[in-house]
């Protein structure tokens, strides 16, 4: 347990267009996954009861009916669940953050813990969070220090190719779509929407952090993750994939 409070904030309003034609009919963080066909988003809520969080916020916009349907307010998990829809005039991941921002549901010593709704992962969210607090950072990013390419790569001398390695693993550090933020850094995400129509967390809200020297900090895992964004993703995610990874998180 943490001694601040912390909850959790689902991405989970997205269309999906990456895995349509799947997502013409369901949310993205619903299709169902693994042998038992549980929702995607199910194992980031079982993920984040077991790191003993109480409070998610799942933020929803498209197909949002099927995830309240199902989830209702958390009961079935022992956490509480509130939803918090996307306002269209603010737009991208961070849009969605500053919506729940300017609704007044944090308090500045809250630490938010942010995940991806298309993230499927057996991260330690609990020594995230704990990290997080004893380096007293204001953002602490999740990051995989082995990515694999999902291609073949060649090295070329003159007009040869003298070696090949399909899909090969190369060492840097990725983001998996995870991260915890002090709610106190969230005015900061305001500013930012002064100067963009839409906002990114990643790709706008980190460096603009960055930038302003505000405490980063990085939570480099070996844990296993599973970015489950496109059609060709979600084909490749066996059922032995989910079984050797997430079983702990059904038990």
């Amino acid at each position: 347990m943490t001694s601040k409070n912390t909850v959790g904030v689902v991405l989970a309003g997205g269309e999906g267009s990456r895995l349509r034609p799947l997502t013409y009919y369901f949310q993205k963080c619903m299709i169902p996954i693994g042998p038992r066909q549980r929702p995607l988003l199910e194992y980031i809520i079982l993920n984040m009861k077991r790191a003993g969080l109480n409070d998610v916020f799942t933020l929803v916009g498209y197909k949002a009916e099927q995830i309240i349907n199902y989830f209702r307010e958390g009961q079935l998990y022992g956490i509480r669940i509130k939803y918090i829809h996307d306002n269209p005039e603010l737009k991208g991941t961070g849009g969605a953050l500053l919506n729940l921002y300017r609704q007044e549901r944090l308090e500045d010593k809250d630490i938010i813990l942010i995940h991806y709704g298309d993230i499927l992962s057996n991260i330690d969210l609990a020594d995230v969070i704990k990290k997080h607090e004893e380096a007293r950072a204001e953002a602490t990013v999740a990051l995989s220090r082995r990515y694999v390419l999902p291609v073949g790569v060649a090295e070329v001398s003159d007009d040869r190719i003298i070696s090949f390695t399909e899909k090969p693993s190369i060492d840097i550090y990725v983001s998996i779509g995870i991260l915890a933020l002090n709610a106190g850094v969230l005015p900061e995400l305001d500013k930012l929407a002064a100067e963009k129509n839409s906002l990114d967390i990643m790709s706008d809200f980190i460096p603009y952090l960055l930038r302003s020297r505000r405490l980063v900090k990085p939570y480099v895992t070996d844990a296993f993750w599973y970015d489950v964004g496109s059609i060709e993703k979600y084909e490749k995610l066996t059922n032995e994939l989910v079984k050797k990874y997430l079983a702990e998180l059904e038990d």
